[in-house]
């Protein structure tokens, strides 16, 4: 019981699911709720991991599309589809052929689980919940169908596991070690840990829909100056000035989009880190909490995570392709070395390059997706950040959680208001390509 609803309890505190509760259900469930709870046990095990933004992406979108490829080949629900010819370099996936009788509900958790057991670098750590899962499905089901479950299933993530092996990331890791540059206006390692460049090459990987990582360039930065009378110099002037004058909400919005998967905290000599949940994982949160509201069906909740973790994983690759494209000084750095040496951001400045915002580009990216999916005006109330000790928020559609993502990193100072709006453009942009691409109605 308490493996598939520890997140539904929060959810229903908050008065988000309209429904039953955990305590009148059968311990086996096949659902909308076990789906959520079974993918927030992955992402427990990238928050203990402290995993990065750019690889929980890619972890969530092959995790999630093994899940529905199991369900589009054996229930073939009407809102699906096939992504064979849509995904690039996709398997064939029909000469995969289960044994006997299967379960595609069972058989879509399962797999779920697995794919997180073989991606995750602690998913061995994901075997109680696997075996728990399958004593209760047994119990439910008869040992005969969930032993040809499983065998299908691993199948399934045998070739799904291959798949996501060529797609360029293992090759990232024998790279030469980057190096930042020495240019002017250049990004430079921030404090307080002076962290070298996160995955600097992440914009080569294979896209899964859009042309390449450059299809959806954004428009060019404002130019770097040091001129008092200059645009660029302005756009830092307007991160001290938001900054110093912070509201109480402004900060909880600043705090509450952080999603810094490891906080380094400074004590005297004593360095120690604060593992919260990443951008990806917040928005996966979400999704989830969107399908319990709507009370989907697991087939449909299957759908809109593996849709809304493509569309992510699109948004991080274009974004990244774009910072080491451009690769543009913090406001830190350079508010330090031209406005005020004593000025400090809210936030912790992440180390990569600054344009553009990866904040924007992917909470538009998803926003749009969802708001594809659910309809404009969905309202929700955003619990996910409660663990880690930042209190809710209430929104009108996504669309309008997106646009508060994307001003938390100037209200958190760790951006310019140009990387902001542009990466915002750029993630739509992304977003309403992958809707056309995927073939759903907006």
């Amino acid at each position: 019981m308490k493996y598939f609803f520890s997140l539904l309890f929060l959810i229903c505190l908050t008065a988000q699911v309209i429904g039953k509760t955990a305590s009148n259900l059968p311990s086996y469930q096949a659902n909308a709720q076990a789906y959520v709870q079974t993918l927030k046990k992955l992402t427990d095990v990238m928050v203990g991991d402290v995993t990065g933004p750019c690889a929980a992406a890619r972890y969530y979108a092959y995790a999630n599309v093994a899940a529905y490829q199991v369900m589009y080949q054996h229930s073939q629900p009407a809102s699906y589809i096939s992504f064979a010819g849509l995904l690039k370099d996709y398997p064939d996936f029909s000469v995969i052929k289960p044994t006997g009788t299967i379960d595609a509900n069972f058989a879509s958790v399962y797999t779920l689980l697995r794919m997180g057991e073989e991606l995750l670098p602690s998913g061995y750590s994901l075997a109680d919940a696997r075996n728990q899962l399958v004593t209760e499905a047994t119990a439910a089901l008869g040992q005969p169908v969930i032993e040809a479950s499983q065998a299908y299933a691993e199948n399934v993530v045998k070739a799904m596991v291959k798949y996501a092996a060529k797609d360029g990331y293992v090759k990232t890791s024998g790279y030469m070690r980057y190096t930042p540059l020495k240019e002017s206006g250049s990004w430079q390692p921030t404090p307080p840990g002076y962290m070298e460049a996160y995955e600097p090459h992440w914009g080569s990987l294979r896209t899964f829909v859009t042309d390449n990582a450059a299809q959806f360039r954004p428009q060019p930065a404002v130019s770097y100056s040091q001129q008092k009378n200059s645009r660029f110099y302005t756009l830092a002037k307007e991160v001290v000035e938001v900054t110093r004058k912070l509201t109480t909400e402004q900060t909880h919005i600043a705090n509450f989009w952080d999603c810094n998967p490891f906080f380094l905290n400074q004590k005297g000599h004593i360095s120690f880190g604060t593992k919260k949940i990443s951008p990806g994982g917040h928005w996966m949160g979400i999704t989830g909490i969107a399908c319990i509201q709507k009370q989907l069906s697991l087939e449909e909740t299957i759908r809109w995570h593996a849709l809304v973790g493509i569309t992510m994983s699109e948004a991080f690759i274009s974004c990244w392709n774009e910072k080491f494209n451009s690769n543009r000084i913090r406001p830190e750095t350079y508010i330090n070395a031209q406005i005020d040496p004593n000025w400090r951001p809210l936030l912790q400045t992440p180390p990569f390059p600054e344009y553009t915002s990866g904040h924007s580009v992917v909470s538009a990216a998803v926003s749009t997706m969802l708001t594809a999916l659910a309809g404009d005006n969905f309202a929700y109330t955003d619990v996910t950040e409660i663990e880690f000790g930042v209190p809710a928020r209430s929104f009108t559609s996504f669309k309008q959680a997106a646009k508060e993502a994307a001003v938390s990193r100037l209200y958190g100072g760790i951006h310019f208001r140009d990387a902001i709006d542009n990466g915002f453009t750029q993630g739509e942009q992304i977003g309403q390509y992958v809707v056309q691409k995927l073939k759903l109605k907006q």
